[in-house]
């Protein structure tokens, strides 16, 4: 099969969708996607597979909307991520007021930093639990507190739950259940 840099170019923006966001749904860098797109690189057959894939899947942006609406109403604390790279994509009101920075400082950034060492842990043992493949769509588990004043952590219950986005990609709910 082959897809033309053009035709990368096109789907991508029929999508309203920017490199670096492909470029994470199929595990490589930004500038890997603009050489396909400036037809510089070629698609390795695994890639065109996957890039083939993420073009066939529907478009349900309403349905993410919907998502996001519901986190951001939530009367817990939770937040949507993005499983892969851990960008912040959605909170609701209650997360918002445990942060001393307001939204738009995480919004769009990996969160992982502010990680507690159990958080780091749990991360850490998802691929032997099948996270990634589907085998395990929620864990619950104990949490310690990340001692930042940016993003304080409290020690805790956390639950997470794993979701497919209508691009395709993982999202992760995040939700402090006590």
């Amino acid at each position: 099969m082959t897809i033309s840099g053009t035709g990368i170019r096109r789907m991508r923006r029929l999508r309203t969708m920017k490199q670096q966001h492909l470029a994470e749904l199929l595990g490589v860098n930004q500038a890997t996607v603009s050489r396909w797109e400036r037809n510089q690189l070629a698609l390795s057959p695994e890639q065109a597979i996957a890039l083939e894939r993420i073009f066939a899947s529907p478009q349900h942006t309403a349905a993410d909307a919907a998502l996001k609406r519901l986190v951001e109403d939530s009367i817990r604390p939770v937040h949507l991520i993005c499983d892969g790279t851990h960008r912040l994509l959605s909170a609701s009101w209650p997360r918002q007021a445990e942060w001393r920075a307001p939204l738009g400082a995480f919004l769009g950034r990996s969160l992982f930093s502010y990680a507690s060492a159990e958080i780091a842990a749990a991360e850490h043992s998802l691929e032997e639990r099948g996270w990634h493949e589907g085998k395990l769509l929620s864990l619950t588990f104990e949490t310690g507190a990340n001692d930042n004043a940016l993003l304080p952590i409290a020690a805790g219950r956390v639950t997470w739950e794993r979701i497919t986005l209508s691009d395709g990609s993982a999202g992760r709910l995040v939700t402090t259940v006590g």
